[in-house]
This record gives C-alpha cells, structure tokens and sequence, in this order.
C-alpha cells in the first residue's frame, strides 16, 4: 500500500509543477466570479432559468458559469452583471513580489 502525505505536501508539490500556478489563479478568478453572480442571484431569489432569460443565454450555461467552468469575455460578463442588478468593475492590480 502506499505512503499516505499530507495534503500540504500534495499541495506544495502540485503547484511547483511548471504553469500550476497560473492554472490555479485562472481557476480562481473563475470561481470568484461565477460564485459573486451567485450569490446576487440567490438574494434576488432568482432561478438560473430566469436569470438566463434576463442575460439571453440558457440555464445550463448559467450554471457552467456559476460553477466556475467557464471563462466569459467581457461583453458575457456586462450582460451577466446588468441583469441581476451589479456593476462591473475590472481592474489590473500588480503581481506580488516573488518571496
């Protein structure tokens, strides 16, 4: 049977792996954005049926999109904003400094 490690360890070893950690900052955005869309969605008590309607897509492209599964261009995410009442707001912020 195997070593078990921790997944610390795991962790560490995955994101020393060449673009790991571009991939993951990616992956993060997406979450992040889908997730806000969300929650304004919820608090509006809105169905992912009717906020398609509202932004002209389908429900099952509003749930990849809240999923995290996809990444929209901006002209998706204005429409995405403006239907359940949110203003987008993009902006470029300078990368850490590497430690």
């Amino acid at each position: 049977m195997g070593e078990r490690r921790a997944w610390a360890d795991k962790k560490a070893e995955i994101m020393s792996r060449p673009g790991a950690g571009a991939a993951y900052e990616a992956a993060r955005i997406r979450f992040e954005l889908g997730e806000a869309v969300r929650l304004r969605r919820e608090q509006l008590g809105l169905t992912q049926a009717e906020l398609a309607e509202r932004t002209g897509l389908k429900q099952p492209a509003v749930a990849r999109f809240e999923a995290g599964g996809t990444m929209p261009t901006i002209p998706m995410l204005e429409r995405l904003a403006e239907a359940p009442e949110m203003r987008l707001s993009v902006q470029f912020q300078p990368l850490r400094e590497a430690s």
